[in-house]
């Protein structure tokens, strides 16, 4: 009786059998042994696990070396696909090409078994091992190494890193912003005076970092052990060419902490006070004025003061009333010099944009 306990399931003919009908049973071999190289598909017909069984002596797309397996419905849920007969110790190139997404695991039997993502293909030997059988995953492995070029269409775009420095030998365009979670400025260019700053600072580049307009308070200095003694000799001008901070002698700083003095002059009968155009301001109270507070700090979360120099003209008696807010005193009012000739030192706070201002005067009647 003929058996078919081989790694096909080919017909194994006994001696004296198949009389007149053994050539037959050959060529249905052959051509199942060709099938065993060839491209077969299996449908899983359910939302289940599946068993696909190679049967014996007849022609099954199981016995394909290049299994592509799909779904007739869409999968919900990681399942199994059984190869059969667990005694078949054969490989396989698996497509998962099922619907639905989700992942197939290969098994033959109680052994080992391997998962083919959606969409993915893995090559796969089984044991045939019985009830036990093992199926094994035969990707080959990928030995590493190292990459010395990378040819990019289009220069670098659509080029990612992760990990490593990137050197280029001609340059790297960023597009986009940096973000400064990841160490960036969060700025979409670094101007046009960057490349120049990379060798030793001076102060023109530490100026034009401050004027760039896409770059505003960005300095990159290169500080090399070479670079002993600080380049910068002169400091920051504003827009109209006027020092901002100088350096003094000894390379530091000077007057970064000073205040910005404004002579109002004489105030009439109304002054306003520009709060953008310093932090002191000199005055003298030549009639019965009204002074406006002007343009606090808006800026969420920023406070205004200034200090307010006021001295009376030769005609004692004068009166001062503010404007420009709600304003509160030391215990509901505020007493100054009316004397001729008299100077207060007025002191204005204001925590919320100008809404409110408390006022003291801390110093009366100040004279030689």
């Amino acid at each position: 009786m003929a058996t078919y306990v081989n790694n096909l399931r080919l017909k194994e003919i006994t001696t004296g059998d198949e009389d007149g009908t053994w050539g037959t049973s050959t060529n249905t071999n052959l051509e199942l042994i060709t099938d065993g190289f060839s491209y077969g598909t299996k449908a899983m017909a359910a939302d289940a696990n599946e068993t696909f069984t190679m049967p014996d002596a007849t022609a099954d797309a199981t016995r394909s070396f290049y299994l592509k397996i799909t779904s007739g419905v869409s999968l919900t849920a990681t399942r199994e696909v059984t190869l059969g007969p667990n005694t078949v110790s054969k490989t396989w190139m698996i497509e998962n090409a099922t619907s639905g997404g989700q992942i197939i695991t290969i098994k033959q039997g109680s052994g080992a078994t391997v998962n083919v993502p959606n969409g993915d293909k893995v090559m796969i030997v089984t044991d045939g091992a019985g009830a036990g059988a093992a199926v094994i995953n035969a990707n080959p492995s990928e030995a590493g190494g190292t990459v010395t070029s990378v040819a990019v269409s289009g220069g670098t775009t659509g080029l990612t890193t992760s990990g490593g420095p990137v050197t280029t030998s001609g340059t790297i365009t960023i597009a986009g912003t940096l973000a400064a979670a990841n160490g960036g400025t969060g700025l979409t260019s670094l101007g046009t005076n960057v490349a120049t700053w990379l060798g030793d600072p001076t102060s023109a580049h530490f100026a034009s970092a401050m004027s760039d307009e896409t770059g505003t308070g960005l300095v990159v200095f290169n500080l090399s052990p070479a670079l002993t003694t600080p380049k910068i000799t002169t400091g920051l001008q504003d827009s109209a060419a006027n020092s901002v901070i100088a350096f003094d002698a000894n390379q530091f700083f000077a007057g970064t902490f000073s205040d910005k003095v404004t002579a109002l002059g004489n105030t009439g009968t109304a002054r306003s006070i520009d709060c953008n155009g310093g932090n002191v301001f000199t005055a003298t109270l030549n009639g019965n004025a009204t002074i406006t507070l002007d343009t606090a700090n808006n800026t969420s979360n920023r406070a205004t003061s200034f200090t307010l120099i006021l001295t009376n003209d030769a005609t004692a008696g004068r009166t001062v009333a503010l404007a420009g807010g709600t304003f509160k005193y030391p215990n509901g009012s505020i007493n100054r010099t009316t004397d001729a000739n008299a100077t207060d030192v007025w002191f204005f706070f204001s925590p919320d944009g100008g809404t409110t201002w408390y006022v003291s005067i801390p110093m009366t009647n100040l004279s030689t």
